[in-house]
């Protein structure tokens, strides 16, 4: 997908709720999407990131974003959201919508690099000796929780996101239109913080990755392929440590993305 600047200030129907995966949230002054809320804000978007703990459960994180998005519903006075959530953001999305009756009130979901069929990374993880994936859960539970988590449960959301094949909604959620984009981390050296994962990943399967999550597992709804036509990783998208070059891409994929949906009617 190539990108471009919107001439004119973007106008959704419905305002955009941002949602993050795990481990990136926003704590104090970092930014769990980086400068994407502050671009989109600045072309005429009503964004808004929801507020969900960095290492909660897909069921936990999915009641958060639902009291999140009930309450900008009410205090915007607008019948619907627009979601547009990365890496497990999407699957906590995806649970809130159809597992806690909401689908009246979000009028798409666009999912970002998410594991809708797992990841190989925590498959991984989860065979390391049982001492060492639990003590390694209780200090990120421990870090997390003086970042603000409310319920992390980092053991849990590994399991939640092993490799599977039993997703029942990689197609669509009735009443919500719904589309998925992908990226693909190149090179090791194109992203040093994804490298190793890559590493591991393309060991695990031979499929095209972010270094995370293949582009077969960020398959849902109306698959899109990749964000930006060229190397980006997992964490890149979410304007994570990106270089100069690849800022200005990133921010006019948001831009397009927003543009299209209010052309949709959305």
């Amino acid at each position: 997908m190539k990108s471009s600047e919107p001439k004119n200030k973007i106008h959704t129907k419905y305002p955009i709720v941002l949602v993050h995966g795990i481990a990136l949230k926003d704590i104090a002054f970092f930014k769990a999407f980086g400068r994407i809320e502050k671009v989109l804000r600045s072309n005429g978007c009503k964004v808004f990131t929801a507020k969900t703990d960095g290492f909660g459960t897909i069921e936990n994180n999915a009641t958060q974003l639902k009291i999140f998005t009930e309450k900008i519903i009410a205090t915007e006075n607008c019948d619907k959201v627009n979601i547009i959530a990365h890496s497990k953001g999407g699957l906590d999305a995806v649970h809130m919508i159809s597992k806690l009756d909401m689908t009246g009130y979000v009028a798409s979901l666009t999912t970002l690099c998410t594991p809708h069929k797992g990841s190989p990374i925590a498959t991984k993880l989860l065979r390391l000796p049982k001492p060492i994936v639990k003590f390694i859960a209780f200090w990120v539970n421990l870090w997390y929780r003086i970042f603000g988590d409310k319920h992390p449960n980092a053991l849990e959301v590994c399991k939640q996101l092993k490799l599977h094949d039993d997703s029942e909604y990689l197609t669509d959620i009735n009443g919500v239109y719904c589309q998925s984009y992908s990226t693909t981390l190149e090179k090791s050296r194109d992203d040093f913080i994804m490298g190793i994962p890559l590493y591991f990943s393309k060991h695990a399967e031979a499929k095209p990755s972010d270094g995370l999550v293949s582009a077969e597992s960020a398959m849902f709804g109306e698959y899109k392929g990749d964000c930006i036509d060229s190397s980006v990783s997992h964490s890149e998208i979410v304007d994570f440590m990106v270089r100069k070059s690849k800022k200005d891409r990133i921010y006019s994929f948001y831009l397009q993305l927003c543009e299209e949906l209010a052309q949709k009617g959305f």
